[in-house]
């Protein structure tokens, strides 16, 4: 059957046919979304709750307990992380990848419902939840900053105006706000004051509860109007609140003025932002899953001078970070890499027939095929990403193979006499089989990613099909169009004048084939020889893969930094913010560096603050990011009870939602007695800080934060009628930064913070200084019935799975791989001799990489499975297949031995380029075995004859889909500009393994295929004597 005759015959169609397929790719392109990586939906969902002033100790206990206990019951939750500080609690709950994200999302609200009763009664809020991708970085980030204005009405400028307007955006995701709170009326008591007039905290609190109130009021009417009925209830300003009576005492008015400051404040005095040398509130803006990156930000770029003109005049909007350019930058290069590729393979084609009309016809199979992809790619929901524009720049070099292989043979067909409309039926019809075969096989390869399941299916998903259907598109061309083409562009052999270079290049095949033939009868007369060294690349194999060193993904350079600053803990806001600035300072400094962002405080604790820094273009710093953070490492200054820890950001983050950490790898050690891990915990940390491997090793230093603790002498209290309540009540008012009312404004709500002056609440010292109100008016001081003790606690608290836990982040020291260090630590910790209670563990990236790695030849196994077993459909045949797939174990030391060689790092990039190794490496083999058993079947040779002729005939057709494959590859290899570290190293496992290869399947698969031969004959013989024995035994 020739499936490529009723093409040859009908040109017009077939024309028509690769414009319908190019234009439904052109009009796709134009949708396609745009990403650094494939949209990776990492379901994950985070539970906030609150109770201001409590200590982590309390929300631990509290909140977080509770809360784990209703939440762990939901079915495939995979973690479930939980860190709790002072006032905050945050549970982290990271499902399977194949769970659906909005049905988790209502068995949360329905575990939150359930834990209600559960949850202490002081809560003003429920806890509340929020769907987040860990995976996804936020695409822009937007400063505020003004001279005139304080922080706290930057803050409410973002929140009513700048949060509203960019989340309408479309593609805009969440839209958050750091850098301060939101403006809020601050009561400042002076408890002196308050116990010379015998006033309680309670009282102030009721007071000021009692006469801020905003409830419907009704209406009245009669037959002819209605009248809405409003009040003055509302009060909206420090200058409201001032004159508030508390009581009347002695004929005299007790005012709120008389016995506290009250003023303008925010609601969290312990937050601060800054941009560049100014302080600055911060809009962290995220993308919608499935957005385009680019046009997201072009559209939130277009709204920016709007916005800009309804803020005051003395606020500047900056753009503090944007993900957009980078890229641009990098989907720019990976295009001009791309086209670079597309004319190096034509090139190897004219080199190789020195035809220029022969060169056009299989140079016109890589458009149809890659245009006619993005059809394919639109209508699965992809985007053009760092991974599926890899795809399309290796599917250059493989597109053309099969359009080579029909014209190489239709060519030789010509070569021998035939006319050209003749050998285009045959030529076709003989390679039809082979064509089939190849990308079937190939295609296997590639859909046995699918079957993964995991993150490397969802890593990879887009890269396989994207790849899988160029090299559909292209079987598809190169038996339709290619060989009508040649039926109707190439010409006769006495019609066609060769040139000067056609002749040199037939010149050069001829001395190839000849010095092939003689070098390929050696090794005939010497098989032995060439199975022996077939052995022992699959032991060189197995070695170099256990020596070569391992990551999980290759370092970024995505344009900027990641920092987290680190305090010691129970470091002072006050104190913290003199030590942030002295960073802010030495990393602006740096040449590479155009800007700094970030904020201090928050919900991240007193103690910590976080910053981005943006770099400068690369062709303007010359460095990686990764030696800009090793040049700031160097020259950051020593700044006591402070550390800067600095990381490229990735467009991958695995964290899973974990604790923020300061490094980029994890490790968690975790125990059911908190008292058994804070012993044990220590002797971890230091065992990992003497190991040379890692670097920027941090870790809870000491026993922690340092605490009051009230010890109350119950039966005094009770004596004096003081219950607990009455003492926690008290506490809270005076120290807790208590929200005790709510201003409802037509934008937005703020809050009423009540709170004794700060300077009472300086010292311990102080506490001595409350009073409680007994029922009967008696004024009774704390330091009558109680006394404090000094201790050091954490200032966080972490669960994982319920178990109390502490986390070690790290770096990598130079010239150290993870699988390196991950060795290093499991023998440090192993030396270390841990109780049977505590349990040590990899987590985030590292974890991942852990994972992926047990399972790397499973997968390499598994994809040599469906190889083999698709071959064997196709050749009904179980020796076949065992030939072809010999090729592959050259391939794999060439590439491992390249990668190690040239002090590389096996990712799940070269992962994947070995996995395009097995499909590209064993064309030859299937291109030599299908020629040899059709010269068996139809021409009566032996097989040594078969598939020698074989050889020979297919050598060019050979080299030249090597070749092209080589230099579509090498672009991947040389590239230098933006993305160049995701490409490289597919790169060189391609080139090194395919370099490698050619030499040797050139001479091991005829002597695999006549071993084998010999085998199955073997096998039919002696099935047949059996056979014939089995019909002589009389019945």
């Amino acid at each position: 059957m020739n499936l490529s005759a009723p093409f040859i015959r009908r040109p017009v169609a077939t024309v028509l046919l690769s414009l319908a397929i190019m234009l439904l790719g052109a009009v796709s392109f134009r949708l396609l979304p745009v990403a650094p990586l494939p949209n990776m939906d990492f379901p994950v969902i985070v539970v906030s709750a609150s109770l201001p002033g409590a200590s982590p100790e309390i929300m631990a206990s509290s909140v977080a307990t509770p809360l784990e206990r209703s939440l762990g019951t939901i079915a495939g939750v995979n973690t479930m992380t939980s860190n709790s500080s002072q006032g905050t609690t945050r549970v982290i709950l990271q499902f399977d990848l194949d769970r659906d994200i909005n049905g988790a999302a209502r068995e949360v609200q329905a575990a939150i419902n359930a834990s209600r009763n559960l949850l202490p009664s002081g809560m003003r809020s429920m806890p509340t939840y929020k769907k987040v991708n860990p995976s996804q970085a936020p695409i822009m980030v937007l400063s505020l900053t003004s001279t005139v204005l304080e922080k706290g009405q930057l803050y409410d400028l973002a929140s009513t105006i700048l949060s509203q307007s960019l989340s309408q955006v479309t593609g805009v995701g969440e839209v958050q706000i750091g850098g301060s709170s939101l403006p809020a009326v601050r009561i400042e008591l002076e408890p002196q004051l308050l116990s010379q007039y015998g006033i309680s905290l309670d009282e102030v609190r009721t007071a000021i509860t009692g006469s801020n109130v905003r409830r419907p009021k009704g209406s009245v009417e009669n037959d002819q109007h209605n009248w809405q009925v409003q009040a003055n209830d509302q009060l909206e300003t420090a200058k409201d609140y001032a004159p508030l009576i508390i009581r009347y005492q002695d004929g005299a008015t007790l005012r709120l003025k008389d016995v506290a400051k009250v003023s303008d404040a925010v609601e969290n005095r312990y937050n601060s932002g800054f941009f560049n040398d100014d302080r600055a509130v911060l809009l962290v803006i995220n993308r919608q899953a499935g957005a385009n990156i680019i046009e997201t930000v072009a559209q939130i770029k277009a709204q920016l001078p709007a916005l800009q003109a309804v803020l005051p005049a003395s606020v500047k909007l900056d753009i503090a970070m944007d993900r957009s350019p980078v890229i641009t930058a990098t989907l720019h290069e990976a295009e001009m890499t791309l086209l670079i590729a597309v004319v190096l393979v034509v090139l190897v084609v004219f080199l190789f027939l020195g035809s220029l009309r022969a060169s056009l016809i299989p140079t016109l199979a890589v458009p149809v095929s890659l245009v006619g992809t993005f059809a394919l790619m639109y209508l699965c929901g992809f985007s053009l990403n760092n991974l599926s524009l890899m795809a399309l720049i290796l599917a250059t070099g493989l597109v053309v193979d099969d359009a080579i292989v029909v014209l190489e043979n239709i060519s030789r067909h010509i070569h021998n006499g035939l006319d050209p409309m003749k050998a285009a039926f045959l030529g076709a019809k003989e390679v039809g089989f082979t064509l089939l075969s190849m990308n079937v096989s190939l295609v296997a390869v590639f859909v046995s990613i699918l079957f993964m399941g995991g993150l490397v299916e969802s890593l990879f998903r887009e890269f396989s099909i994207t790849l899988s259907v160029s090299i559909v598109v292209s079987l598809v061309v190169s038996l339709t169009l290619t060989p009508m083409l040649c039926a109707r562009w190439l010409k006769p052999r006495e019609a066609e004048q060769e040139n000067a270079f056609q002749r040199w290049s037939e010149r050069v095949n001829d001395r190839m084939v000849a010095g092939y033939d003689r070098s390929l009868g050696w090794v005939l007369r010497h098989p032995r020889l060439t199975l022996v060294s077939l052995l022992i690349t699959i032991v060189v194999n197995i070695a170099l893969y256990v020596v070569v060193p391992k990551t999980f993904l290759p370092q970024q350079d995505t344009g900027q930094l990641m920092g987290f600053v680190r305090g010691d803990d129970g470091l002072s806001f006050k104190v913290m913010q003199p030590k942030m600035e002295i960073f802010r300072r030495a990393v602006l400094a740096d040449p590479a560096v155009q800007s700094v962002a970030g904020f201090i405080g928050g919900s991240g604790g007193t103690n910590n603050a976080f910053m981005i820094v943006r770099l400068k273009p690369i062709g303007e710093r010359k460095l990686s990011a990764e030696k800009v953070v090793e040049r700031l490492r160097k020259n950051l200054p020593h700044v006591p009870g402070g550390r800067l820890f600095l990381a490229p950001d990735q467009d991958l983050q695995l964290g899973g939602g974990r604790e923020q950490t300061s490094s980029q790898y994890q490790y968690i050690v975790q125990s059911g007695d908190l008292e058994v891990l804070r012993e044990w915990y220590p002797k971890i940390v230091a065992a990992l800080k003497s190991l040379p491997q890692l670097t920027a090793i941090d870790a809870r230093e000491g026993r922690g934060a340092q605490q009051v603790t009230l010890i109350v002498n119950r039966d005094t209290a009770k004596r004096l009628g003081i219950d607990m309540n009455m003492v926690t009540a008290v506490l809270n008012n005076a120290y807790s930064q208590r929200q005790v009312s709510t201003i409802y404004d037509s934008l937005n709500q703020y809050q009423v913070v009540m709170e004794v002056n700060p300077k009472y609440a300086q010292d311990p010292v102080t506490l001595e200084q409350v009073q409680v109100i007994t029922a009967d008016g008696q004024r009774v001081p704390l330091s009558s019935i109680a006394h404090y003790e000094r201790s050091l606690e954490n200032d966080r608290v972490s669960h994982d799975g319920q178990f109390a836990s502490e986390n070690i982040s790290f770096d990598l020291a130079e010239g150290v791989s993870l699988d390196q260090a991950t060795l290093a630590i499991e023998r440090s910790v192993a030396a270390i001799g841990l109780p049977s209670g505590i349990i040590s563990k990899m987590a985030g990236t590292a974890n991942a990489f852990a994972a992926t790695q047990k399972s790397q030849p499973w997968m390499i196994l598994g994809a040599l499975l469906a190889v083999y077993l698709v071959l064997g459909i196709l050749y009904e045949s179980y020796i076949h297949p065992l030939t072809i797939l010999s090729t592959l174990p050259s391939a794999g030391v060439g590439a491992l031995l390249t990668i190690y060689v040239l002090r590389s790092e096996f990712s799940l990039i070269s992962l994947l380029g070995l996995f395009l190794l097995i499909g590209v490496v064993k064309k030859n083999a299937i291109m030599m075995i299908d020629l040899a058993l059709h010269l068996e079947r139809d021409q009566g040779m032996t097989p040594q004859e078969s598939i020698r002729s074989a050889c020979l005939q297919r050598l060019r057709p050979i080299l030249m889909t090597t070749m092209a494959a080589i230099l579509g590859a090498l672009p991947l290899l040389l590239s230098t500009a933006e993305g160049a570290e995701m490409r490289r190293p597919l790169g060189l496992t391609i080139i090194g393994g395919l370099v490698f290869s050619q030499v040797l399947t050139l001479y091991t698969t005829p002597v695999v295929y006549l071993y084998l031969d010999r085998l199955r004959h073997r096998f039919s013989r002696w099935r047949g004597r059996r056979t014939d024995a089995a019909l002589e035994t009389p019945l």
